[in-house]
């Protein structure tokens, strides 16, 4: 039986993450890890040792160096490079 706190591997990707919730639902049990943030379903998911866990806090996992989730830029670089676009030159081409 998981719980809260375990660490564990999710099969398919070999992501390692504390279990920080539990879920139930349709019949499956959802299990949030703290590296993604993310809910697993516990089916593949098994107990990891310690020493594949890494803790990291969640400043890092938004924010690494100054760049927005391993994009290489802040988020003023990517607003930035939203208001340069400018489509209204763009036709568009193709059937529908």
């Amino acid at each position: 039986m998981m719980s809260v706190g375990d660490i564990l591997k999710y099969m398919p990707t070999a992501t390692v993450g504390k279990a920080t919730e539990i879920r139930e639902k349709d019949g499956k049990t959802w299990i949030k890890l703290d590296h993604t943030n993310l809910y697993y379903d516990a089916s593949y998911l098994v107990a990891a040792d310690a020493s594949e866990y890494k803790e990291v806090s969640f400043k890092e996992r938004e924010k690494s160096d100054g760049a927005y989730k391993g994009t290489g830029k802040s988020i003023e670089d990517l607003h930035k490079m939203e208001e340069d676009v400018d489509i209204s030159d763009f036709v568009p081409s193709g059937g529908g």
